[in-house]
């Protein structure tokens, strides 16, 4: 299934990524610092948030600096510009959503996925109780907000075509991302493209009663947010990107023990953090890391890349057929005795 909105807005991401200029440009990690450790510059994705407590503790815990390593973290401005950051190697190492990093790999970019954050995307639709829609079906002659130049949003066609809809059974309403919630909340839309970790925290604290489906409990389980690099990056320094992935997975285990530590060493390195916000943005993102059929945290299943291309081929996100080991690698994650698992 393929549609002009989602031709649209891959294309909108992809020119918003490329006009982006310089901000976080680094060198290599050849060079140590005074106190012998390598410096490493991390890009993430958005502002900070719940969603980069297990790097924050991995700072303040130490475990970067047990590893050698003088890591800094630098807020992004979404996937799309990261990924395109990293490919032009403005950037390194990067962390942002699977699907976009793909996009661009896809299109002869030199990056590798190196770790999978989020087995799963936190995209969700969610919907006021009162309107009575129960289902992603019942989406139905309803309208429908959708933030302007999102994930959500290009994948949306997924979404309705693996729930029996086509684009034309509901009314879109394209909008800034800051519009969704008062829009809802005011009853200007029945339903938004949301996620788990933002939208639906800010109308529940508003006190919305809310009916939400995520997108991979209704079709759509796709590989998410991610540690990935630049491919020149990672020939050059082997060990320092092992070491780096290393530690930040460690730095994950000790968020989802030591939740409120994560969020307090989040918040020493970026004192804008609303502690609050970002605990529950923690909360929900945590069941993310053992979705998708994975074993370990940190590590997506090869059976998990090969259903996110075959899904994503269907719109035209991603090239049909093509090795999916062109995406990512697993080859510098700690052996397995070393990974988190997950419980069954």
């Amino acid at each position: 299934m393929r549609n002009s909105l989602a031709r649209f807005m891959v294309a909108g991401a992809i020119t918003a990524a490329v006009t982006l200029t310089g901000c976080s440009a680094q060198g290599t990690a050849s060079s140590a610092g005074q106190d012998g450790t390598t410096p490493v510059t991390f890009q993430l994705n958005w502002t900070a948030g719940g969603a980069n407590a297990g790097f924050a503790a991995a700072v303040s815990d130490g475990l970067y600096k047990d590893a050698g390593l003088d890591v800094k973290l630098v807020e992004g401005n979404g996937s799309g510009n990261t990924a395109q950051l990293v490919s032009s190697n403005q950037s390194q190492i990067g962390y942002a959503d699977a699907v976009a990093v793909s996009q661009l790999i896809a299109k002869g970019a030199p990056m590798k996925v190196l770790a999978t954050i989020y087995q799963s995307n936190p995209n969700e639709v969610s919907a006021l109780k009162k309107t009575g829609i129960k289902s992603v079906k019942d989406l139905a002659g309803h309208k429908v907000a959708v933030p302007s130049g999102s994930s959500q949003t290009t994948m949306l066609p997924l979404l309705l075509e693996a729930n029996g809809l086509k684009e034309s059974d509901v009314t879109l309403v394209n909008m800034p991302a800051t519009s969704l919630v008062p829009a809802l909340l005011q009853g200007q839309v029945d339903a938004i493209l949301g996620s788990i970790d933002s939208y639906q925290i800010q109308l529940e604290s508003q006190g919305a009663e809310l009916d939400n489906f995520t997108f991979a409990d209704n079709g759509v389980p796709t590989v998410s947010t991610s540690i990935f690099a630049n491919e020149r990056y990672i020939k050059e320094n082997p060990d320092v990107v092992k070491k780096f992935v290393a530690a930040s997975l460690k730095g994950w285990s000790s968020a989802l023990d030591k939740g409120d530590n994560a969020i307090k060493s989040l918040k020493t390195i970026f004192p804008n953090v609303n502690e609050k916000l970002a605990a529950e943005e923690l909360a929900a993102i945590t069941p993310l890391f053992c979705s998708g059929g994975a074993k370990y945290v940190g590590k997506a299943e090869a059976g998990h890349w090969e259903n996110t291309q075959s899904l994503l081929s269907k719109v035209g996100l991603l090239p049909s057929g093509k090795d999916v080991k062109s995406y990512y690698t697993d080859d510098y994650l700690p052996p397995v005795a070393e990974l988190r698992p997950c419980k069954a």
